[in-house]
């Protein structure tokens, strides 16, 4: 099983709100989701980015590979 960290979508139409998951890569991307690791809300100024660093480092010590958006958003909640 190849585990990811990526988005799944919770947000209403046109208002699109996001959560930082732990997942199966062969599962739908609003799937169930292993853990969850925080948020992110692109419609407030400036986007609002959530992440426990404790889980973060956890999946990432089992091997959980982020997807590139997930990448850049950890690199930007870091910089915060």
């Amino acid at each position: 099983m190849a585990l990811k960290l990526r988005l799944t979508r919770i947000g209403s139409k046109k208002r699109p709100f996001y959560r930082i998951v732990a997942m199966d890569s062969a599962g739908r991307r609003d799937g169930r989701a292993l853990d969850y690791l925080g948020h992110y809300n692109p419609m407030v100024e400036p986007a609002e980015i959530k992440i426990d660093k404790d889980k973060l480092q956890h999946w990432l010590g089992q091997g959980a590979k982020p997807s590139d958006t997930v990448r850049s958003l950890i690199k930007q909640a870091g910089e915060e």
